[in-house]
Order: structure tokens, then sequence, then C-alpha cells
């Protein structure tokens, strides 16, 4: 008797634990803005990219409204949201806000409370992605819950960084995650009620579904419907599947650049790469191709340089990786707050290197910034490789790219000879927040949040229809109709080669 007391005893103790790891547990106001007071500060003091897209009346705005959130909030979650919100305003893809690994674990083990099938962005709509469902594969989602699916998802967009103010990229990441965002932003639901329309039909039906749990909604996504065609921005890549080359015809060929992600100048991988661009160049030369598809649609960034030696295979221009660099700090502040992992009276060791690798490439200081001067790595010149691309090149994109995928294609899209088409990117056209991320976790909640501080001006021309806080926009915008989803046509592909064609006959 006296043992199965000590088990309820333990039971209930360690049931407590687990519920206080809940994202929907109750979370003061007081430490909320000392939170929120210490984000603001590590922004204002570190983040170079802050006003990159928003004035300063506009920040001041933001956190205004964040200080009134508080004063309607009471749980954890409701503080999570509003630090999403902010990281999400400031308008960089690298932004991330995380929940801690407590938290996580406990999102984990939900067997209940989201909704229970991915859905894509296909011809302006939101369909269901999913076959063998309650609702029909291919079905427009009108309403969740009574919400207009399109109001719904503005305030799920927040959990999803892209460039400046595109919007493109976020629908990536709810084709990913909208099961856990909808739970992040409207709770868990035990039930949904769904309206939707059938493909074709003007007709509005309403189901009411249950909810799966955290692990069933990502199961389901793996089996989602779209996966054939969308797998590879998903999977982890051998080295030598990163990217290809083929020929069609006698005169067109396809350069496909899955990631830029293959090491750096001291590592075999990159060295593997260089043998192949090579390679293939001399390939293109040889059989005197004229038209060049460079498919990047899946490439969201990797490291340097592969994106300019690539570049250099593809252009007749000198060119550096950037125009200008700058920081907002000469050493980094906020070191009691900082994500690293070692015992707080230490963390000055790893700062020191950090603090003497800034302080050596980013050396000019005006006006309370500190610009790369001429000698840095980033502003050298780059010529043309010898054996580099002559003719006409059909440059494939889409919302999935990203950081140094982004960078390659918008110097890319620079070039005269060089035709666009696809979908917006993710990644910004004339600059961008990337290459050093810094890390910090705020003291209260333990929240996580990360940016990268080196504010970026890309190496490219203005071009007439780009706008600036917005991603590389395609000379010709393609996209999946509801049919070629279906059937997983490739239309962007299809469409290079008929206007390669037509070219052709001119």
């Amino acid at each position: 008797m006296k043992k199965r007391i000590y088990l309820l005893l333990f039971s209930l103790i360690f049931s407590k634990v687990v519920a206080g790891q809940s994202i929907d547990d109750t979370f003061s106001q007081k430490k909320m803005r000392k939170d929120l007071q210490v984000f603001k500060d590590i922004r204002l003091s570190a983040n170079s990219g802050l006003h990159k897209y928003r004035t300063i009346e506009q920040t001041d705005s933001i956190y205004k409204w964040a200080e009134k959130e508080i004063g309607k909030s009471n749980t954890y979650l409701d503080f999570y949201n509003i630090i999403c919100q902010l990281t999400d305003f400031e308008g960089s893809l690298h932004n991330d806000t995380g929940l801690p690994e407590k938290y996580l674990k406990n999102l984990r083990k939900e067997n209940l409370g989201y909704f229970p099938y991915p859905v894509k962005w296909i011809d302006g709509k939101w369909l269901v992605n999913y076959e063998n469902g309650e609702i029909p594969l291919g079905s427009e989602i009108v309403k969740i819950n009574g919400l207009p699916i399109s109001e719904l998802v503005q305030n799920l967009y927040k959990y999803y960084t892209t460039d400046g103010q595109n919007i493109t990229g976020k629908r990536i990441g709810l084709r990913t995650h909208f099961s856990k965002y909808y739970r992040l932003h409207y709770g868990q639901q035990e039930k949904f009620q769904v309206a939707f329309r059938r493909n074709a039909s003007n007709l509005v039906e309403e189901k009411t579904i249950n909810s799966v749990g955290y692990l069933e909604c990502y199961k389901r996504f793996k089996r989602r419907y779209s996966k054939p065609f969308d797998q590879i921005y998903y999977a982890d890549l051998q080295d030598k599947q990163k990217y290809d080359y083929k020929q069609i015809g006698t005169s067109t060929g396809i350069l496909t650049v899955y990631s830029f992600g293959m090491g750096n100048e001291s590592t075999q991988e990159h060295k593997s790469y260089l043998a192949f661009l090579d390679s293939v160049f001399s390939k293109i030369i040889k059989d005197n191709i004229k038209d060049l598809v460079v498919d990047i649609r899946q490439n969201g960034g990797g490291t340097d340089p592969n994106d300019l030696v690539t570049y250099s295979y593809l252009t007749q221009r000198k060119f550096q990786e950037n125009k200008q660099a700058w920081i907002s700090f000469k050493k980094v502040p906020y070191l009691k707050y900082s994500y690293i992992k070692a015992p707080r009276f230490l963390r000055f060791i790893g700062a020191g290197s950090y603090n003497r690798m800034f302080q050596e490439d980013f050396y000019q200081e005006k006006d309370n910034r500190y610009y790369q001067g001429p000698l840095s790595r980033d502003h050298t010149i780059w010529e043309p490789n010898e054996n580099a691309y002559r003719g006409r090149v059909y440059l494939l994109v889409s919302p999935a790219v990203a950081s140094a995928g982004s960078l390659f294609a918008a110097m890319l899209a620079g070039d005269e000879n060089t035709v666009v088409i696809g979908e917006e990117t993710m990644g910004g056209y004339y600059g961008h927040n990337g290459h050093t991320p810094l890390g910090y976790i705020l003291p209260e909640s333990k929240i996580k949040t990360f940016f990268s501080v080196v504010n970026l001006e890309q190496d490219v021309p203005m071009r007439k229809n780009q706008i600036y806080s917005r991603g590389i926009i395609p000379d010709y915008e393609v996209s999946q109709t509801y049919q070629d989803y279906i059937n997983q046509v490739d239309i962007q592909m299809d469409f290079a080669l008929e206007l390669i064609k037509r070219n052709s006959m001119e």
C-alpha cells in the first residue's frame, strides 16, 4: 500500500513536471516584459538588418504593439508568438526563433490537436495535398473552423521568415509545417470543421474531421501527393547528387545545382565540384551548346565559394561577392545571453575569436557602422573562367531558392543574356543579411533567437521589374496549374524548352 502511494505521488509530481513544460502554461507578464526588453536591446545592438526593410518608426511601432500584446497575454505560447512576429517583421530569411528543447519534446508527445492533412499552394489556392483522406485530393480549402483560409495563413506566415516582404517563400514553410503552425497560433483543436470545394466545382461542402497527433501529421506529410515532384528539396543528398548536367538534342544543355552545400576550398567535396564544372563547361564548348538551362529551383543555399565559382563559368563580367557589407558592433554584445554551450564565465574566450574575426574583416568605421575594407576576401575581384559560357541562359527559379542560392541567382539574373523563368525566390535580389549567425537565449523564457549579422549589398545591376524588398522576380512567371499538379508536370522546364525552341526558329 505504501509503495503504491509513493508511486502515485511520483506519478503526480512527474506529470506536473511534464505539464510545466507545455507551451500552453501560464507565463507571467513581468517575465514577458523582461525578455521583450532583452530581445529589443540585442536587436538594436547587434542586428545590422533591423532597419534594412523597415523604418525606425515602423520598428518602434511594432515594439509598442508587442508591449500592448503582453498586457493581453498570459501563456508561454502567447509570448512566443509575439517574439515570432517581431522576428519575422525584420525581413531576413536567416532569422529564426525557436522553442527550448523541453517544450519541443512535449509538443512531439501530443497525440491530438493537429490538422490531419498537408496542404500546398497551387494556382492561387490552398489545396489538400493528400490522397485517400476524408477530403478529396486537390480540394480547395475555403475555411477551417469558420476562418477564411486567406486570413488564417496570414497569421501563420510569421513562423517562416523570408527576405524583405516576400510571401512566396512563406508558402514553402506552410507546405511543410502547416499543421504545426496552426497548432502554435490557434492551439490544439480536437476537431476541424473544414469548408472546401472540389476541383471545378462552385459548391462549398463542409466536413468535420478529427485531429491527429504531432508525429502523425508529419508522417502524413511524408506521404503527401506532391512528394515525387518536390522531395528533392527535403532529401539528404550525397555529394554527387547535388548537381547534374545533361544534353538535350544537339545544342541545348541542362545544368542542375540542387545545393551549394559542398564545403569550402579545403574539402574534397568542393574540389570534386570544381572538377565537375570544368568537365561540363569544356564539354559545352566542345559540343557548341547555344542554349543552357540552369535549374536551381531547389537550391536553398550552402557555402562559399561554390556559388561564386559556378557564376564564374556563366558570366562575361568581372564581379565580387558584394558591393559593400557592414555590421553594427565592434564587439559581440550581450555575451551573458549568447547561445554558447559553455559556462557564462568562459564565454569571453569564444567571443574573443569572433571579435578578432569581425575586427580583421570589418575595420572601417563610419556612422556607427563597421564596413568591410578593400582587403576583405569578399571584395576579391573574380574574373570569368576561361571556359565561361557565352550563349543564352535560361535560369529556373522557385520560392525555395535562398541564401547562397539566391545570391547566385541574382548575379546571373542581372546578366543580359539571362532569361529568368519560374516563381519569385525567397532570397532577395539586391541584398540580404547573411554570412555569420549569432544566437541568443532570452533569460526568462529560454526562447532561442538567431540572426545573421552581416548586411550585404549584392553585386548586381538594377533590373526594371525588380522591387527592392522582394525576391528575384522572373521575366516569365510560370507556376503549376491544378492539372499540372495532379499530373506532376514540370511546367517550368517544359516552358523553358519550348521558349528555346521558339527562339531558335527566329
